[in-house]
């Protein structure tokens, strides 16, 4: 079950809001929220219509939502005069999403100020959980009186309880923000079902609660696993179905005699990821989610638009090489790629599950390979999908790879440019360059892609010269209009990463604590002495301006309110890096794929010196546009052979030297033939070299 989900629509219903005013009233003090309770009763009329709205249940109701007089509005409204500069003339349905949005946030900030001050849509306490070397914190909020919203977390969770009488249950927590609520969950179970074993995995355990000391967690928790969680899990319903006299475990924390053991003692090897399965999604209530527009940022608002199936194409990450990355750790350290057949298997066995078919692929960096094969495969089955993924901007995503990614679906890729500094990405092992990022990014942007940039600032030895240059890369690659979202966070030093493990090389002196709970986030002094924080303002500030095609010509200096150095960046670097594209030339093992609509032929004469010389026309179509192309009739013939012959599902496919081979037998100079405009054109009507 995703308790998350169930509390917010119990919470956002005529009468879970009705429950809310009534406890939160006695305890207003701002002026927004004797306004949102001055229209408490407008809000307990509207609720169900909005939810249902959010959860595409009555589309019609958008009009009604983007009229002026009808949702009720505090201060969350006041960036509403911005609406158009934010997002241009959306549609109807995206307006009144997002003022939907507005209106269940401002809901949230009374909860916050009157109810309970962790709430939060997907971060419940994420203040408490976050790199909390101690436990003493959270373990004085759990030892507290329950708030509102637990007890209707605990209500929900109890009936669910009552009603299958579990053995053991287990508690995925992702994130900081889903500590609290899973331990909280962790102890009403043990005070009332103290039959039932209690677990605990997922992404924050795996990265925090490595040094995990503290026995007190086990008051709330009987088991902690670490890492991929098939196998742990697995024995651990063994040894809840079967009283063992020596149970094994993997990775796996436990109180033995009072004192936090790690027990690994199994012998048995972890399952290959072609052996996991696809995901199961039938328990859960797939109708009933909301999708919600945030903020005006497009990468953003795939996450929260909408519900996405998720799979991974591979485990953990081909490159395993940035060193501010958790390398060491096995999500990341352990590839292991899925063939793409068994990958368009499981998709199809979950659009047939969920009647869905967006795909969000969760990998840390998609591999290149494998992302061809996965297009391949999905257009030899004639699979109408779309799919999104994080990636490295690496040379080999060329402008052909990019459009045959586009015809399989795929509508957006991230990744993570940090820096845009050569000397720093060089530092990062990041094995990209700032001019190799702009041409990827071009290529994916040409394609029809659109492309979100993960940007980093505050790395160590970072200097105030190299932020403001990065801004200055930046600023370009929008204007030319390569990248089209990203997101600025600063440098944070993991203990996992390659910075965290060997800080002394990379110029910074942690700041160290004494390790009993959480152990993942680590304070640090960089030796430039640098204040980082400053700059956060003013990057933040111009790339939200650079997403909607504003501002490019302010001076940099503009953003800031203290004085920064000048940019010691051409101004046209971006732009003549795509200049600089690779010279024309013939890849002869690059495979030909033709992934195009069959031509339209007709048969014509030109006349020459007197004589006859017979024609064909082709005509090219695609989704949105046509191209004529007309060639003597055996060269014609022969290209109409060719695309004949090197479709999807032909195998093996030709290469580009022996179709090279294949035309010089019969006609000269297939180089001129080759990169002639007409051949270039046909590019964008399905003929690839990849």
């Amino acid at each position: 079950m995703d308790l998350g989900i169930e509390v917010i629509l119990d919470v956002f219903s005529k009468g879970g809001l009705q429950e809310v005013f009534n406890v939160g009233q006695p305890k207003i003090t701002t002026d927004n929220a004797h306004r949102i309770n001055s229209l408490s009763h407008v809000y307990v009329r509207t609720i169900d219509d909005v939810i249902a709205f959010l959860q595409g249940k009555q589309p019609t109701f958008a009009r009604q939502l983007c009229s002026d007089n009808f949702l009720p509005q505090a201060s969350r409204f006041a960036q509403v005069d911005d609406l158009h500069w934010a997002f241009g003339n959306m549609g109807m349905q995206d307006k009144a999403k997002h003022l939907a949005t507005l209106y269940l946030e401002d809901l949230s900030d009374f909860i916050v100020e009157c109810v309970d001050d962790h709430f939060g849509f997907s971060r419940y306490a994420e203040r408490l959980g976050r790199s909390a070397n101690s436990f003493n914190e959270l373990h004085d909020h759990l030892t507290r009186e329950l708030t509102h919203i637990d007890k209707i977390t605990l209500r929900i969770l109890e009936a669910k309880l009552s009603r299958i009488n579990p053995k053991l249950v287990c508690f995925s927590v992702p994130f900081p923000g889903n500590l609290y609520s899973a331990l909280r969950c962790g102890q009403f179970i043990k005070e009332n079902y103290p039959s039932i074993n209690v677990a605990m995995g997922g992404g924050f355990p795996n990265t925090e609660l490595r040094s995990l000391s503290d026995a007190r967690v086990f008051d709330y928790v009987d088991f902690i696993t670490l890492d991929d969680g098939e196998l742990p899990i697995e024995l651990l319903i063994q040894n809840t179905l079967n009283s063992f006299d020596k149970p094994v475990y993997k990775r796996t924390f436990l109180l033995s005699d009072g004192v936090v053991t790690y027990v690994s003692n199994s012998t048995q090897s972890d399952y290959k990821q072609s052996q996991v399965g696809t995901p199961d999604y039938s328990d859960l209530l797939l109708d009933d989610y909301i999708s919600v527009i945030e903020i005006a940022n497009p990468m953003h608002s795939l996450w929260s638009d909408g519900r996405w199936n998720k799979l991974t194409m591979a485990h953990g990450c081909y490159w395993g090489k940035c060193t501010f990355c958790d390398i060491s750790l096995d999500y990341i350290k352990l590839y292991e790629p899925i063939a793409a057949k068994l990958l368009v298997d499981r998709m199809e066995e979950l659009i047939a599950q969920t009647g869905e078919k967006g795909f969000h692929f969760v990998d840390e960096a998609a591999p290149p390979a494998l992302m061809r094969e996965l297009a391949l495969e999905i257009i030899s089955r004639d699979l109408t999908v779309t799919w999104w993924t994080n990636i490295r901007f690496e040379k080999s995503f060329s402008s052909d790879l990019c459009l045959l990614l586009k015809a399989s679906g795929c509508i957006a890729v991230s990744g993570g440019l940090e820096v845009a500094s050569d000397r720093l990405l060089q530092l990062i092992q990041k094995g990209v360059t700032v001019e190799q990022v702009a041409r990827v990014t071009s290529n994916f942007t040409e394609a029809g892609i659109m492309v979100h940039a993960y940007l980093m600032y505050g790395y160590p030895t970072q200097t105030e010269q190299e932020t403001i240059d990065s801004l200055e890369m930046v600023r370009q690659l929008f204007e030319v209009g390569v990248i089209k979202s990203g997101f600025w966070h600063q440098f944070a030093m993991t203990a996992h990463s390659p910075v965290g493990m060997n800080p002394s090389a990379y110029g910074v002196v942690p700041q160290l604590n004494h390790i009993t709970f959480a152990n993942n986030d680590i304070q640090f002094i960089d030796s430039t002495g640098i204040d980082h924080d400053k700059f956060s303002f003013g990057l933040k500030k111009s790339l939200f301006n650079y997403m909607h095609d504003m501002c490019f010509d302010f001076e940099l200096q503009e953003w800031f309110d203290f004085k920064i150095p000048r940019s010691a960046i051409s101004p046209d670097y971006i732009e003549h890096s795509l200049e600089l594209r690779d010279p024309q030339d013939i890849k002869s093992n690059a495979k030909l794929i033709w992934i195009g609509i069959s031509p339209m032929v007709h048969e014509f004469t030109k006349s020459k010196k007197g004589k006859e010389h017979p024609y064909l026309q082709m005509t090219f179509n695609s989704v949105n546009d046509s191209l004529e192309l007309a060639l003597p009739k055996p060269q014609a013939e022969w290209l109409l052979n060719i695309l004949a012959s090197s479709t999807v599902l032909t195998q093996p496919l030709k290469t580009i030297g022996s179709v090279k081979s294949d035309y010089e037998k019969h006609f000269p100079n297939f180089e001129s033939f080759w990169f002639s405009d007409a051949m270039l054109d046909l590019r964008y009507f399905g003929l690839l070299s990849i």
